[in-house]
Formats: structure tokens, sequence, C-alpha cells
């Protein structure tokens, strides 16, 4: 089986918060690791999420550790959306 990581970054306009992360987050810009394996298929080429990490302290913050934790996918993006209607005030999930 094939592995492997794909890196993306997140931005965050306001502290946030994550469950299994200690405290609020400060806004700002955030590395983050999806681990994935190969699906075996005939037809096609695909991949599973099997793993996600973000680093912590953000881009650019100075902390006294730095560290890769392990998040659910789902709750980065419940994160996210409420940070993006908190920025504009404008629910994107309804429009």
């Amino acid at each position: 089986m094939v592995s492997r990581t794909t890196q993306t970054v997140v931005c965050f306009s306001s502290t946030f918060g994550l469950p299994d992360v200690d405290g609020p987050q400060p806004a700002g810009s955030y590395r983050v690791d999806h681990d994935e394996e190969s699906i075996e298929s005939l037809s096609r080429l695909a991949w599973r999420r099997v793993a996600s990490f973000i680093y912590l302290p953000g881009i650019g913050q100075h902390g006294t550790t730095h560290q890769m934790v392990p998040i659910n996918p789902v709750d980065l993006d419940a994160a996210l959306e409420k940070n993006q209607k908190n920025h504009d005030g404008f629910d994107h999930s309804s429009a």
C-alpha cells in the first residue's frame, strides 16, 4: 500500500479552538498535514485520509515549544467555517 502526506496552510482571522487542543489558539496561519493511503482499484487511483495533524504554534508565532497535534478534519472544517462566519458576518453554508 502506498502512502503520502499532503500539506496545507489554514488561516484564522480570529482566536479559535479545537477539541483536544489545550486552550484557544491565536489568529494566524497554521500548517496542517493529512496522511493518506492509496485505495486499490482497477479503474483509478484513489486516496483515503487516515490522519490529520496541525502544527502549533502557528506560522510566524513564537512559543517555547512546537508540536504536531492530531486533529479530526471535521473539527478543523467546523472551526474554519465558524471563523469565516465571524469574519464577514455571513453564513456561507446557507448561500
